[in-house]
Parts: C-alpha cells; structure tokens; sequence
C-alpha cells in the first residue's frame, strides 16, 4: 500500500480476479477485534477490498488508489488515498490502527508503522505472516519458490516490533479448517483448492513466479492427489480444526 507501482500483488491484477475473491474470516476478525480492545475511533491502513473493517466500530481507511481500493463494498468506510509512510492525519488522532495482510506490500515498513504510531493513542494491531516459519508448510514440497517469494518479502517480526516500539505482544493465529481469507495456509487441510487458479491468484506470491512453477506445481499435486501420495505424507491436516502456521498478530501500546 505504500508504493504507488504495480508490484504484481493481488491488489494489481485485473478486476476481474476479484470476481471470486475469498471472504474476511470471521474468526480472525475477532481475535483482531480483541486486539483493538473496544477502540472507538480506529484508523485501517492498506484497507482494500479484502478488509476485517467489522472488526471495529467507527473506522477511518487509508489505502493506495487501484483495483482493490475500487472493490471495497459500499458498506465500509470510503478509504481516503495515502500512502503508510504518510498519514495526513494528527498527532494521536486515532483511539488504535491496524494493518491487515499488507505490510509486505510497503516499500518503507519501518517508516509506515511509526507513522501509525504516530497517529494512534493506543494499540497499534499488525495481521501478518512471520517468514521465519512460511516454509514450514506442505506447499514446500511443490512449490518451494512461492513460499521463497512470500518468506523473501514479508518483515521480520522482530522488526514490527521494533518499529512500533512501546510494549509489544505477538501471538500466533490459528487458522480454521473451512477458513474463507484467500492466503494459501488457509487451505492446508484443503489441498485441492489450490488447484484452482482463481484460489492461487488471491495470494499474491503466485505472481511473482513464471508458469513452469504453476505447471509443476499443478501437475505434481494432482498427480499425489490422485496416488494418495499427499494423504500418506500430510493427510492428518484433513481432520486438524486449526492450525498453527506463520499467520501472526503483533499489538504494540505506547
């Protein structure tokens, strides 16, 4: 959200892949929604059409102009066009901010969190994916440089922390087996999904590798589908409620 070139993230391709673009999970949105501890004035940045706005009460959005800015439903809040690392908003406007699934975009990430820092008196709420682990995930045994892309360009979370200063709390979020957001960890008990090109466009990695990734990636899948070679090595995630994966929330007060 920070850059205004296409870097060929979700937010960048043509409208029409949002046509079926996954929904917001509600159980994610409450554990941000906990985050912001009944904030009343709360301050989104990089809100897009795939937003937890519900999350919170009175809202204010801050995202760059583009598809995903043109997408958002008419029921949230009209997202003024900014970029993180400059808020045109006061010292301690906000009661709390978030940023959901879009610090990796930034170009600045360091500057865009103390920029919300500067504008929100109390908690600063970061939904994001910590690269330490991304590769811990079965997609690694077919398609290895799309979690390289995804480890490659989200921060540290030592480095979010930092940022954000004050007392920082970071916490793991499980994801749900039926999870309805759109990053591929959301289907690792649904491996067929992801045979779907429409499932893949929506998590922005896949666009930062060539068609022969895809076409291995398409190929070897469904041909362990099919022997039964996924099930015998990852089958247990089928039945797993939850799973414990790189998906993170990081909470910094003053």
């Amino acid at each position: 959200m920070d850059a205004r070139t296409q870097d060929g993230t979700a937010a960048d391709v043509g409208l029409g892949a949002f046509a079926r673009r996954p929904r917001p999970d509600p159980r994610i949105a409450r554990f941000v929604a906990e985050a912001l501890d009944g904030a009343r004035t709360v301050l989104d940045v990089g809100a897009g059409a795939h937003s937890h706005e519900g999350a919170a009460g009175s809202m204010r959005a801050v995202a760059g102009a583009g598809p995903a800015c043109a997408r958002r439903p008419a029921l949230l809040a009209r997202a003024v066009d900014a970029v993180a690392g400059d808020l045109p908003y006061a010292d301690g406007e906000f009661d709390a901010s978030m940023t959901l699934f879009d610090v990796h975009q930034w170009s600045d990430v360091a500057a865009g969190l103390r920029e919300m820092r500067r504008v929100t008196r109390g908690p600063v709420v970061v939904l994001a994916r910590a690269p330490e682990v991304v590769r811990d995930f079965w997609l690694d045994a077919y398609a290895p440089e799309v979690l390289e892309t995804e480890a490659r360009r989200h921060p540290p979370v030592r480095d979010l922390t930092a940022a954000l200063g004050g007392t920082g709390r970071v916490r793991a979020v499980p994801i749900p087996l039926d999870c309805t957001d759109g990053f591929d960890e959301a289907y690792y008990g649904r491996p067929e999904m992801l045979l779907d090109p429409a499932a893949r466009q929506a998590c922005s990695a896949w666009s930062f590798v060539g068609d022969e990734v895809r076409e291995h990636f398409d190929r070897t899948l469904r041909h362990d589908l099919a022997s039964g070679a996924w099930d015998r090595r990852f089958g247990r995630l089928r039945t797993e409620p939850v799973y414990e994966g790189s998906l993170v929330l990081v909470r910094a007060t003053p």
